[in-house]
């Protein structure tokens, strides 16, 4: 495969499936097991993904801290992500059925591990590798074979010694399921034969009544009465703006709202690591709340320019008033398998659930400039603690799952790019490990995700490692052409929440 400097513009078709046609004795020498999985067909999300305007590549930037061995890597991958069924499978049309399925192929790694020849000493490599990214959203992965490649550039910047790209097709799965899969494919540095640890939810429940007399049973019951109360107001109400934005209401049209077919546009991809020591709120809170005053600096910014005087009318309140601006979660409803059934996948042919079921999400900002930091923070939360209080993501897949049931794929991207063009961008938050690892015995400096195919102009992904953490924007540059400055302000609003809360102690 050539060099990305060569890559063409992505056509303005989706990726359609390849037909095949296997022949009997192949059919009798598969074991039931892989008969099963070979016509096991693609999820109603796989196929969503493959519809001309929602045609979504992830990528994963790794950073690592030795230069990198493309022959190792290559290596540990036959033995680890393509015994995944998923990355050694072809999407393929059934003649009889006329649906797609996945089909089992024999993996040739040497053409899905990339390693371009480059001059370590290059002038440049942070911007040689975010050019590199962008080259590659030009284009979509070849259809010919499974939808995931490997880019290996051996080159020095200023966060790492090498950096590997890893680039697979949305309809594989969701982005925390692949997130997992690929940290399956790691070990701890401190402790090579260990999985990563990856902090789940604090499932203790913390007594509001400790020291105190425990109420009596009717008080429970009101209180779960109240909070089933609540439950309903908050779904019904989330299903009557999705219901209305997918008919009539839009987005305030700032200056990073998409125009028509930005998918097709292809994403720079920049990112910026801080630390999260000191830090004593959840990281949602922190996301929500340092997106809210990082796009508030940011747009008051984009709003200033053009205006006499400029510089100063920066350092005034430019935001026009009651700015519509939300964001698209994709959530998947299936349970995660975990990163040790993954491995257990890979390495003992052992089975886990994977696929998508993508629900939606409609997640709202309040842009405005606050004196205190923590108003930011105060809004993310209640925000959060009222959307987790709501069965949206549940309701929102059932009905783009009986739209595609009873109108088809068509109408169900429809329907999904309908809600994604109405709204302004769409976030992420993952959690990584908490301890050091390595990507097959390369240690790892960052992780760093990001997108291309969507319709939004912007994308943010937060990604947590040990104490740090990695904000990633994806950004279509007609749309944002300064992306490094929205990190300085999503960098300094963080900076001022950790120091009004660090005040605060």
């Amino acid at each position: 495969m050539d060099s990305p400097t060569g890559i063409r513009w992505r056509r303005l078709g989706g990726l359609k499936p390849i037909k095949t046609k296997r022949k009997s004795k192949e059919v009798e020498a598969d074991t039931n097991k892989n008969m099963v999985e070979e016509e096991e067909p693609l999820s109603p999300s796989a196929r969503l993904f493959h519809e001309p305007n929602f045609n979504v590549h992830v990528t994963t930037i790794l950073g690592i801290k030795t230069p990198l061995s493309p022959q190792v890597i290559k290596e540990k991958l036959m033995h680890s992500l393509v015994k995944h069924p998923r990355f050694s499978s072809l999407q393929v049309v059934d003649e009889k059925a006329g649906e797609m399925k996945w089909v089992r192929t024999k993996v040739d790694i040497d053409q899905h591990v990339v390693v371009p020849d480059l001059d370590r000493n290059m002038g440049s490599p942070d911007k040689f590798v975010e050019d590199y990214v962008y080259n590659l959203s030009k284009s979509s992965l070849d259809k010919s074979k499974p939808l995931w490649d490997l880019h290996v550039l051996n080159v020095k910047t200023s966060d790492a010694q090498g950096v590997a790209v890893v680039r697979i097709h949305h309809s594989l799965g969701d982005g925390t399921s692949l997130m997992s899969l690929l940290l399956a494919c790691t070990r701890q540095v401190a402790d090579p034969d260990k999985l990563p640890t990856i902090p789940g939810q604090n499932k203790k429940t913390t007594n509001s009544f400790s020291g105190l007399s425990k109420p009596k049973f009717w008080k429970y019951y009101l209180i779960a009465v109240w909070l089933f109360i609540q439950l309903i107001w908050n779904t019904i109400r989330d299903i009557v703006i999705f219901g209305a934005t997918a008919l009539f209401l839009k987005d305030t049209k700032t200056p990073i709202k998409a125009p028509p077919c930005s998918e097709l546009n292809p994403r720079r991809v920049v990112y910026r690591i801080v630390s999260l020591d000191d830090m004593k709120v959840t990281i949602n809170d922190v996301a929500l709340g340092i997106t809210q005053a990082g796009l508030s600096r940011y747009l008051n910014r984009r709003y200033a320019e053009g205006k006499k005087d400029e510089g100063e009318t920066q350092k005034r309140n430019n935001l026009p008033k009651n700015i519509r601006l939300r964001s698209t979660i994709l959530i998947n409803l299936r349970p995660s398998a975990g990163i040790q059934v993954l491995a257990d996948m890979m390495e003992k042919d052992a089975e886990a659930k994977w696929g998508n079921w993508i629900g939606f999400v409609l997640l709202p900002y309040k842009i405005a400039l606050r004196d205190d930091p923590l108003d930011y923070v105060r809004e993310a939360k209640a925000t959060i603690d009222r959307k987790k209080n709501s069965l949206e993501a549940v309701y929102t897949f059932s009905i783009a799952d009986l739209v595609l049931k009873f109108f088809g794929v068509k109408a169900s991207s429809d329907l999904s790019h309908r809600i994604i063009t109405q709204t302004t961008m769409c976030i992420s938050n993952i959690v990584g490990p908490q301890e050091e690892i390595g990507f097959y015995g390369h240690p790892i400096a960052y992780l760093a995700s990001g997108s291309y195919g969507q319709p939004h102009a912007l994308m943010i992904n937060f990604q947590s490692y040990v104490n740090k953490m990695t904000m990633v924007l994806s950004v279509d540059e007609s749309v944002i052409p300064d992306p490094h400055q929205l990190l300085d302000d999503l960098q300094l609003s963080l900076q001022l929440i950790k120091d009004a809360v660090l005040a605060s102690c």
